[in-house]
């Protein structure tokens, strides 16, 4: 009786279960699903319920949208000079902490972690003003450095995260040998690290492409695709606004084949061996 009782259990959480998962992949796949199919509905408005046939203008519309594809340019460069600033910050800041031994060493975190804390709006603006009053109006450079400040707290925490494992005496080993700590710090601290600087460099991409907060208040008169989507809002989207989520979507499955095919190569690689 109690091993029938165990099987009826067991077979009712399993059903729980999957309803749960159902439930939950519905709630975040059904707006995806809204999106794609208004991005190819003949309406002038984001809609699925009201159905006028099936078009692909949209996409022709958005290829002929000169400021959508500048504020795409702009949001790659800001990106990639974010992640270019970021990562040494971030690194520089968890080797501190993570090796230096001091009573200040809590002070020293409070001040790094700050500009997570601090809401994008001051990010932004105290950039501009600070720059300002040094002869630098708002564009791009100011828009960089605004975002490089939270950014850099994200890719600290990350990296300070993996230095907690890392085996101090491999580099007390390779000074006892004759290297540098340069040499150590290359040869056995980076290759250590390696799977973090992915990592946080893709978190800072991305926290930076669609940052509008404190984008907005340091870019001046320049624009990024996501404060440029946000200034179209007052005057009502176009099925335009679709059509990009659906190319990043796109994009998103390619990357992610790509990233589980090469995956799967070196799994192999690796069992070979």
């Amino acid at each position: 009786m109690s091993g029938q009782a165990n099987l009826e259990t067991s077979g009712k959480s399993k059903l729980v279960l999957r309803v749960y998962m159902g439930v939950f992949f519905f709630y975040m796949f059904f707006p995806l699903i809204i999106m794609v199919v208004a991005g190819f509905n003949d309406y002038s408005q984001p809609s699925v319920t009201v159905w006028r046939g099936f078009t692909l203008k949209w996409f022709f519309e958005l290829a002929q949208d000169g400021r959508m594809w500048s504020g795409l340019a702009n949001s790659l460069i800001i990106a990639v000079c974010v992640i270019l600033i970021a990562m040494p910050q971030g690194l520089a800041g968890a080797l501190l902490l993570t090796r230096l031994q001091s009573r200040f060493t809590g002070v020293l975190y409070a001040i790094m972690v700050s500009p997570l804390l601090t809401p994008g709006i001051i990010l932004g603006i105290s950039t501009v003003i600070f720059w300002r009053n040094l002869g630098v109006g708002g564009g791009l450079f100011t828009a960089i450095l605004a975002q490089s400040t939270f950014v850099s707290s994200y890719a600290m925490l990350m990296f300070m995260a993996r230095l907690q494992r890392q085996d101090i005496s491999l580099e007390e080993a390779a000074l006892d040998l004759g290297a540098t700590h340069t040499q150590a710090f290359w040869r056995i601290t980076v290759p250590f690290l390696k799977p973090t600087i992915v990592t946080a460099s893709v978190i800072a991409f991305l926290q930076s492409f669609e940052n509008y907060n404190t984008t907005i208040f340091s870019i001046g008169g320049q624009h990024t695709l996501v404060t440029e989507i946000g200034s179209r809002m007052r005057f009502g989207l176009s099925p335009t606004i679709n059509v990009i989520g659906i190319l990043f979507i796109a994009l998103t499955i390619v990357f992610a084949s790509i990233y589980g095919v090469l995956r799967e190569r070196e799994r192999r690689k690796e069992e070979a061996q």
